[in-house]
């Protein structure tokens, strides 16, 4: 018994017998919401559901004409109990809800079932997780849904065109002939930036709708730790719809600067601790100089004390999203064509052309060729610098194309102040 129990333990996932066990194991996680809600089908007839597809499932990798029939015949079987469930709670008690719910987490029971005994076992996971989710948040989910007005649906449904129609359909790659310079354009990447700003775009309005003010710095920060040029995007909106609230917008937009600015300090010094080539501390001055002053600026520029709830319009603008889109690809096809003009100092240019796009990026590539003895220590700080005053800058002339002039001014003001900031802690460093 001891030995057959230790041959369980050590049999791996593409074993059929583990796949049957994990199959049964989902079926009853699956039903174990239904019956703590004391629905008609519960763990056991989940479980039996789940291993009834795990052993068709297998039998079509056996014998494909009879498992072939037999997975259709079980799959036609839980739709047939799943209606005669619905039709059970339609024609019962006044009180008893259509089980639409169970009758449907059935089939997705039959269908983990399957997946597992096919050895997809990432994904039958994953759905049965879903799923369970979808089902323990039912209440939650009804509210959400509810209390979405119209404005907001609307800008759901944009989001999901942007992220989860038109960006797989965008190729990673194009070429971009101008004149004897040839530009690799990343359209996924280009899009992927609409994308964020749309994101950004939803998270700030329901941040800003529970905490007014103090929300847009919330959105700045952690916007910045994703996409601080994303940030801009979401600001852009934000003015639009309520130009006395730009002090916050720019304050939002110097957090994000010092988000990016530790999120590239932590990648200099994180990833070089060990190293044969030392901690590549050089870069600690000038970028906690940047985080400083934005903090000290985003704390004194804008008046917090005042930031009660703020009525946004909507989550976002479609047509400002695209607008940024197309003003980060011309400043990207400027930076590339920069890139190629400054000949010898590539590294230089290339650090400045990726800041554009992510200071991140720039970063990572000047702490792996330092760890790598290709880079020494000054010039990676250089590297990373001139990344994150690339960042810096475009965010300024993105912030530009506002209307609201006291909006753009205090942008440029502010990222000049940061600006020489960072050049002073640079000298001070240097002597």
């Amino acid at each position: 018994m001891n030995e057959v129990a230790l041959q369980l333990g050590d049999a791996p996932l593409d074993e059929t017998v583990v796949r049957i066990a994990l199959a049964g194991a989902l079926g009853m996680f699956l039903g174990l919401e239904r019956e703590w809600s004391q629905k008609s089908a519960g763990i056991r007839t989940f479980s039996l559901i789940s291993l009834l597809g795990a052993v068709f499932t297998i039998l079509v990798l056996e014998e494909p004409l009879v498992g072939g029939n037999l997975l259709i015949l079980g799959g036609l079987l839980v739709i047939v109990q799943g209606v005669l469930l619905a039709v059970k709670g339609l024609v019962g008690e006044p009180e008893t809800s259509l089980s639409l719910t169970t009758s449907v987490s059935m089939l997705v029971a039959y269908g983990v079932g399957a997946l597992v005994a096919a050895e997809y076992i990432i994904e039958g996971v994953t759905v049965a997780v879903l799923s369970s989710l979808l089902l323990v948040l039912k209440r939650e989910l009804h509210e959400f849904a509810g209390g979405l007005s119209r404005e907001e649906m609307r800008a759901t449904t944009e989001f999901a065109i942007l992220a989860f129609v038109i960006y797989p359909l965008l190729p990673a790659e194009y070429p971009l002939d101008i004149g004897t310079v040839t530009i690799d354009l990343e359209p996924q990447v280009i899009w992927l930036m609409v994308v964020a700003v749309a994101g950004i775009g939803i998270v700030n309005y329901a941040i800003v709708s529970t905490y007014g003010g103090r929300g847009i710095a919330i959105t700045g920060f952690f916007g910045g730790l994703a996409s601080s040029t994303a940030v801009v995007g979401t600001m852009l909106d934000h003015v639009n719809q309520r130009p006395e609230a730009s002090s916050y917008a720019v304050a939002a937009i110097l957090l994000a600067n010092a988000a990016m600015a530790a999120r590239n300090l932590a990648i200099a010094v994180g990833f070089t601790v060990g190293s044969e080539t030392g901690l590549l501390v050089e870069a600690a001055i000038p970028l906690g100089a940047v985080i400083l002053i934005a903090f000290a600026v985003a704390g004194t520029t804008a008046d917090w004390s005042e930031s009660g709830p703020m009525e946004l319009e909507s989550p976002f603008s479609m047509k400002n999203a695209l607008a940024f889109g197309a003003v980060f690809l011309v400043v990207l096809v400027f930076g590339s064509l920069a890139e190629d003009w400054f000949g010898t100092l590539g590294f230089y240019a290339t650090a400045v052309a990726s800041g554009f796009v992510s200071s991140a990026g720039a970063t990572t590539s000047a702490v792996v060729l330092y760890r790598g003895g290709q880079l020494g220590s000054a010039e990676a700080t250089i590297g990373i610098l001139l990344a994150t005053v690339s960042s810096i800058v475009v965010k300024a002339m993105l912030a530009a194309t506002s209307a609201n002039h006291s909006f753009r001014n205090q942008v440029a003001v502010y990222s000049t102040v940061l600006l020489l900031g960072g050049a002073a802690a640079s000298v001070l460093l240097v002597i």
